[in-house]
């Protein structure tokens, strides 16, 4: 299951892939993607830190994505605000466990998993499915 960090920082990025015409204010995409404005700002400043987002100030000022869609995987997006953990040593700290136990181990290859599956995942994919638009319709949105 994705935080929620994580699901604001996709539907932003997927929502800016899908208007790449412009700079986008934070206000827009926050209305947009049913994002709460002040948390989409410090979302933001991860993607911007990230370098997959760039931002302008100024009168025409806003958001965009620095990379095409096609360039921009989901990981990459998920890496920015909440890398997948992957379990290196033990967990626990005890001395001496070099190696990963069974459960460790599984718990591990399962985030390796979901890193190979997120990452051959790209933006212009969820873009390009057949009639599907690439979010969900904003009134169908809960945030509970």
């Amino acid at each position: 299951m994705l935080s929620r960090t994580a699901e604001y920082a996709l539907r932003a990025v997927v929502w800016l892939a899908g208007h790449p015409e412009s700079s986008v204010t934070g206000q827009a995409i926050a209305a947009a993607t049913q994002v709460p404005p002040d948390y989409l700002a410090k979302v933001m400043q991860c993607l911007v830190r990230a370098g997959l987002v760039e931002a302008q100030r100024g009168k025409n000022g806003g958001f965009s994505l620095v990379s095409t869609p096609d360039d921009i995987t989901i990981l990459d997006v998920i890496n920015a605000v909440e890398p997948v953990r992957r379990i290196q040593s033990c967990p626990l700290g005890i001395a001496g466990h070099e190696s990963l136990c069974p459960l460790h181990r599984s718990l591990d290859n399962i985030a390796g998993q979901l890193e190979r599956a997120y990452g051959a995942i790209r933006l212009a994919d969820l873009l390009r499915s057949s009639g599907v638009k690439p979010l969900c319709p904003v009134s169908e949105v809960s945030h509970a």
